[in-house]
């Protein structure tokens, strides 16, 4: 018994101490990161953490296959009512764990739907063609098919590769699409499935120019945008369903306000030529890739979409103006910063820089992170691999939902410029700066919080007095 008290111990030593590094010492940079709210993550390990509540549509009627679901049952119909209203459609699926799911469910449902009309006795085919976004200029790795797409689309028997065509990239801006020549290999190629979307991400997808070439096709693609990256942006930095998409998937932890889950929407009414295959995605959901799909996250998202809903507009708005302040001040302290200049360098909540000329950028990186500033080494789009990157990859929506504002930035870009150009020691100046954030905005204030996620707590651990324990030991030292 002393051998697992020593073990859990450490544990929670080693716990505190990252927790309090992450939350109160460094500053989180990396874009595909936030941090939720308390009651967010209150939701999160309440009483559904670890319950099932398995369920799919039968004779048009939706069964539950197992008792004690009402009430996660009405929280998944919440949650897809807020989404609705986020997205401003009508259907959405919630039962992936992660963009990466959502994104593999949506190409399971794609194949499938393909196969409905074959004749009996075919074997089903794969998707003769898909396009994409490079790896390597941007796109994401759960849309290649090293990832998710892997096993859903054909091979070229020359090749042996998979049918994959990448939309081409400007010269005069690798960030940005050559739309001539988009327009000229679509009406060459004729792809099946349209993927939008990326992960190194600075300006808005060509999703309305592609679909007004393809809405006269006889057999019209699909239109999918994977806005992981940008979900939390819907809206102010791009509306795809407005503009002629299909279906959108996500992950809902990067630019929303958490937790980690993946979620796919869109609008298939009755008489949608998609109608099927949205009824196709629905069942490679459940039980196609998913039995438990993590209750309590699903309930911690309705919380974040309630957040999401309450504060979108003001909080979208300070993530872009961020992101553009942040740019301009890494440039005016001497680094380099990818993008346009005149576009602010960036219409999303990512910021790249080039680093190659100090080092390394896995190099670069780690010297960041010794120094309180938390980021990630990105492969630029001249760099022929990801082991031999050029880029750093910044987002600023954590910090922006810990309350800084444009002017906040220079001081962070200072101690940046310090550490990746002149390879000086920051650490100290930094945990220094990074006390004045420490206040989570865009969600209720702490004295509002606070008396909720105590009910949410008894609720939890209903043992008398074991929260009041809690409560004094957490006041020793205060």
């Amino acid at each position: 018994m002393s051998s697992l008290n020593d073990k859990i111990i450490s544990l929670a030593g080693r716990v505190e101490q990252n927790s309090r590094w992450r939350q109160a010492e460094s500053f989180n940079l990396i874009p595909s990161e936030t941090t939720p709210s308390l009651l967010v993550k209150l939701c999160e390990i309440s009483d559904p953490a670890g319950r099932y509540a398995e369920h799919r549509s039968i004779k048009g009627e939706e069964v539950y296959f197992y008792q004690g679901t009402d009430f996660i049952r009405d929280v998944e119909l919440e949650t897809q009512k807020e989404l609705g209203q986020f997205f401003g459609c009508s259907d959405v699926e919630l039962r992936p764990i992660s963009g990466q799911m959502a994104n593999e469910v949506v190409f399971k449902g794609m194949v499938r739907f393909l196969n409905r009309a074959r004749p009996e006795g075919q074997p089903m085919r794969k998707m003769r063609l898909v396009m994409n976004n490079d790896l390597t200029k941007g796109g994401h790795l759960s849309s290649q098919p090293m990832g998710a797409l892997f096993n859903f689309v054909s091979e070229n028997p020359t090749t042996g590769k998979e049918n994959v065509l990448n939309f081409p990239v400007s010269r005069d801006n690798p960030y940005k699409p050559d739309l001539e020549r988009l327009a000229e290999l679509l009406a060459e190629r004729r792809p099946e499935l349209i993927i939008f979307g990326k992960s190194m991400f600075l300006y808005p997808e060509p999703v309305d120019f592609v679909a007004r070439i393809v809405k006269e096709w006889s057999e019209r693609p699909v239109i999918m945008y994977d806005m992981a990256h940008v979900l939390g942006l819907y809206g102010a930095f791009q509306e795809p369903l407005r503009e002629g998409a299909d279906v959108v998937t996500g992950s809902t932890h990067k630019t929303f306000f958490g937790p980690q889950r993946g979620v796919i929407a869109g609008s298939f009414p009755k008489d949608s030529p998609l109608r099927n295959f949205w009824a196709d995605v629905k069942s490679r959901a459940f039980p196609g890739s998913t039995s438990n799909h993590h209750l309590g996250t699903l309930l911690g998202l309705l919380l974040a979409a309630y957040e999401m809903n309450a504060f979108k507009v003001d909080y979208q708005k300070q993530v872009q103006a961020n992101a553009k302040a942040f740019a301009q001040a890494l440039k005016k302290h001497g680094l380099s910063v990818e993008g346009e200049e005149n576009d602010g360098f960036t219409e999303t909540h990512q910021v790249l820089i080039r680093v190659r000329s100090y080092g390394p950028a896995q190099e670069i990186a780690r010297r960041l992170e010794r120094n309180n500033i938390v980021t990630n080494f990105q492969a630029l789009p001249d760099d022929e691999t990801f082991l031999d990157a050029s880029g750093i990859r910044l987002g600023v929506q954590e910090m922006t939902r810990f309350g800084m504002v444009e002017k906040d930035f220079d001081a962070l870009a200072g101690y940046m410029a310090e550490v990746a150009i002149r390879n000086k020691t920051v650490q100290d100046e930094v945990r220094k700066l990074r006390q004045g954030y420490l206040e989570m905005k865009f969600c209720l204030p702490a004295k509002e919080a606070v008396p909720l996620a105590a009910r949410i707590l008894r609720s939890i651990f209903p043992r008398p007095g074991l929260i009041e324990s809690l409560a004094e030991e957490l006041t020793k030292g205060t």
